[in-house]
């Protein structure tokens, strides 16, 4: 007597109906290609805080907020590091609302870039960065329903 598992296959027609909407869509693919970004990026830039493996984050610091800080520029970083892992984790999840709370963090991130001397071109990077997170914001609104809504 032999025994047959049942293997159910893997659904892929909402990845390939997905993936054919991007190609007959630019606007869609835009929206997918801005929403992976900044799922992966402040994934990323949040968890190397804890390590400075890319960089010497607290280095970023301008020294004004350095020295309003009750603790160090590390630890600060610490905290950053944790915004940004929920900013990318937000993103995913519900990019319509998430992608403004990233366009405020990455004006904050500007103005203490700006009142540094020697970080312009960073700050100018962000300031498109910013850009991108209130493109997505737009394109979300097309593309991602209101909370209680389904498309």
């Amino acid at each position: 007597m032999t025994t047959e598992s049942v293997h159910r296959p893997v659904d892929a027609s909402w990845s390939s109906s997905a993936w054919a909407r991007a190609r007959r869509e630019p606007a869609y693919a835009a929206f997918w290609v801005l929403r992976i970004g900044f799922v992966a990026l402040p994934l990323w830039m949040g968890i190397d805080k804890y390590f400075n493996t890319l960089t010497d984050w607290p280095h970023y610091l301008a020294p004004w907020i350095v020295q309003l800080l009750p603790f160090s520029a590390q630890t600060a970083m610490y905290v950053v590091g944790a915004v940004e892992i929920v900013a990318g984790i937000a993103i995913a999840l519900k990019p319509r609302y998430s992608s403004y709370v990233v366009a405020l963090w990455l004006t904050g991130i500007i103005i203490n870039l700006l009142t540094y001397s020697g970080f312009y071109d960073v700050a100018l990077r962000d300031f498109g960065l910013l850009v991108a997170a209130l493109a997505l914001a737009l394109l979300a609104r097309a593309y991602d329903p209101p909370f209680g809504r389904r498309r």
